[in-house]
């Protein structure tokens, strides 16, 4: 039976990586191209109708979201450490005395 290592733990602040980065920026074009599509194909069964036209209207704004949201700088990640700051409660060493 194989082992199962514990995840590793994340001791830094850095960044994703540039092809986490990249990969996660595919999904979302992705799936925002899929909703397109929806639309799309929902205008097309509301055929006549007002929700035609807000389909088609919808078909039509997706891209441009897309393509802004996917060509964003990297967001930073959130995980990792806090940084280190003193109890506010303890004072300063004092020296020793003289």
């Amino acid at each position: 039976m194989a082992r199962k290592e514990p995840d590793a733990i994340r001791i830094t602040s850095a960044t994703r990586s540039h092809g986490e980065d990249i990969s996660r920026r595919q999904r979302r074009y992705l799936f925002s191209m899929a909703i397109r599509t929806l639309c799309f194909v929902l205008a097309v069964v509301f055929a006549g109708g007002v929700l035609m036209w807000l389909f088609i209207a919808a078909s039509f704004v997706l891209p441009y979201v897309a393509v802004v949201a996917a060509n964003a700088g990297s967001s930073p990640d959130t995980g990792g450490p806090e940084p280190f700051a003193p109890e506010p409660t303890r004072g300063a060493l004092e020296p020793p005395p003289r």
